[in-house]
């Protein structure tokens, strides 16, 4: 299971030529993805840029073919 969280801090201003008005937001955050079977945990790469989270989670490779012998009757 791949698990993300974090911590969301945003503060906004408006101001006009009447009003003024600010707001303050904040929260924890969490969520877990179910990771494939063939996942290589320990190459997970992930990088946050503008705003976007990319995780990239590579394949193992599967050296090992799995062989069927059929029988003719």
């Amino acid at each position: 299971v791949l698990t993300i969280s974090g911590t969301i801090q945003r503060n906004e201003t408006i101001k006009e030529e009447q009003m003024h008005r600010r707001e303050r937001f904040f929260g924890r955050f969490q969520r877990s993805i179910p990771m494939p079977s063939n996942a290589a945990a320990d190459r997970i790469q992930a990088t946050y840029k503008n705003g976007v989270l990319d995780i990239h989670i590579p394949k193992i490779a599967s050296d090992q073919r799995k062989k069927i012998d059929i029988q003719f009757h």
